[in-house]
Parts: structure tokens; sequence; C-alpha cells
């Protein structure tokens, strides 16, 4: 079996667990606040992440040059990103929000990636990534929801396509330093200074919860975002991305919009239309049609 098969997978499973992660964020959001709630995610993942690099690699320290680059793209890529999904999601609809955010990433990935990195892009890349938009574009109106463009909603629309831009520049930034390192001990140190770049947005959330009450399903939330859609998944998509490209790879973002719907289906009883169905037959055909392209990436 040809071995990128392996990093298509990784990509898919990674976004499957982000796309899930919607609604154990919904149930969260009940108990905590989401600044809180995202600086827990990382804060506790961060021992996590530097106990697997002391095992695996040995050691856990970079050279100051290299930390200061981490530290930029921790704040951009971790703070920054958070925030603005945060606030996104608060000033706009879901549907606005979730179109904005997932459908353009690709776009300003392949358009920013000779800045970081040498990747082609290709007719089938273009062919296979706008019919996987579309697909997206059907999975996330398809709901019912709509697409929203007026005034009341401006704030949150250019935020949400903030992210978009943000998510871009901030996977393209890892590439090079990844060429050097692995993406555990990339993905471990910018995290943890994205997590300290945070640690002022939680002032005033923490008296707000009551600690002593809460309830498996609390603890559940926080294992699942530490453990499965930090810890593992941002190490898992980095090593998978810096093997395909992340051009390629940002496409299978759209995965998780499909995955956030199947969540809602299950646990939720929420509908699915056949825009909905049709959007993610759609999406599939086109993600197919570019990972059987061959590709080899190269950092600049």
């Amino acid at each position: 079996m040809n071995n990128k098969w392996i990093y298509y997978a990784g990509l898919i499973v990674v976004s499957i667990m982000w796309g899930a992660n919607f609604g154990v964020s919904r149930s969260a959001m009940e108990t905590f606040d989401p600044a809180l709630f995202a600086f827990l995610r990382f804060a506790l993942a961060v021992p996590f992440f530097f106990l697997l690099l002391l095992i695996k690699e040995g050691h856990v320290g970079i050279p100051l040059k290299v930390a200061v680059k981490l530290a930029v793209i921790g704040l951009v890529g971790v703070t920054g990103l958070e925030i603005a999904v945060m606030y996104s999601i608060k000033y706009t609809t879901l549907a606005n929000a979730s179109l904005l955010n997932v459908a353009p990433w690709p776009i300003f990935a392949a358009l920013f990636a000779p800045l970081f990195v040498k990747e082609s892009f290709s007719r089938r890349l273009a062919f296979g990534g706008a019919v996987a938009m579309v697909g997206v574009t059907f999975i996330i109106l398809g709901g019912g929801e709509g697409f929203d463009l007026s005034s009341k909603h401006m704030i949150g629309n250019l935020l949400a396509f903030g992210v978009s831009i943000i998510g871009a520049l901030f996977n393209l930034a890892c590439m090079p330093l990844m060429k050097q390192y692995s993406a555990l001990r990339v993905s471990a140190w910018y995290i943890l200074f994205g997590t300290l770049f945070m640690v002022p947005v939680t002032i005033g959330s923490w008296e707000k919860v009551d600690w002593s009450g809460l309830q498996l399903g609390d603890y559940s939330a926080i294992f699942y975002n530490v453990i499965v859609c930090t810890v593992f998944a941002f190490v898992v998509w980095n090593a998978c991305m810096f093997k395909i490209g992340a051009t390629r790879a940002n496409f299978f973002r759209y995965v998780v919009p499909a995955a956030a719907v199947i969540t809602g289906v299950v646990f939720f009883e929420e509908g699915i239309s056949m825009w909905q169905i049709v959007g993610a037959v759609c999406m599939a055909a086109g993600l197919v049609w570019i990972s059987t392209e061959r590709k080899a990436v190269e950092v600049a």
C-alpha cells in the first residue's frame, strides 16, 4: 500500500474528530465560558506534549531563535485563531461562521504557499478543490439556516473570514520548521506559547464556574478536547500535512463540517437534508480526486 494513503487517512480522522468536537464543545459551553474552555483545552494539553516529547526524543529544548518564531506562531495560530473563532460564532450565525471559517481556508493556503514552501497548484488540485468546496457549501447551508449578509452580522462575518487567512498562514508557517524539528516538538512549543498569551483573556471567567459541581459530561468534554482534539490531533495533522503538502492537506478540513452534521444527527437528533447528502458526495469526490494525484512537497 502506498504510504500516502496513511497520511490522507490521518487528515480525515483528525477532521472527523474536530467535527465531532462541535457537539462536545456545545455541551461544555453550558458550564464554561468559551475563552476559559479554550484555555483549559490547551493548558492541560501542554504537559502531555512535553512528556511525549521527552520520552520520544530525549530532550525538549529549542534554540532561542526558533523559540521566538514559535512564540509568534503560537500567538497567531493558537491565541489569535481561537479568539477569532470564538467571537465569529458569537457575532454571526453558525452557518455564516462555518462557511467563512472553512471554505476559503484551503484557497488562502494555496495563495500563500509560495511564501513558505515549494508546492505546485495543478489542474487536478484546482478541480478537486472546487468540487469539494461546492460540496462543503451544500453541507453547511443545506441545514436550513442559510447565509445571512445583513449588516448586523458584518463583524462576525469579517472575523470568520479572517480565521481562514490566519489559519492558512499558521499552517504554512509551521512547514519550514518541521523540516528541522518533529511535528511533536513544533506543536508542543507553539501551543505552550499560545496558551501563555491566552491567560489574560480568561480573567473574570474562573469565578463563573461551579468547580465543585462539575459533572461527568464536563470532565469527558475536557478529556476529549485535551487528549483527542489537541494532543493527538495536532501532532497527527502536522505530521500528515508535512508529508502531503499544506495546500492539499487543508482541503481535507472540509470533512470537519460534514462530521459536525453527523454528530448533530446522532447525538442531538438534528435533521439532515438531501442537499447535505449531495454536498457530502461532492466533497468526498473532490477529495478523492485530489488524493489520487502524485505530489511531492519541497519545503523552502
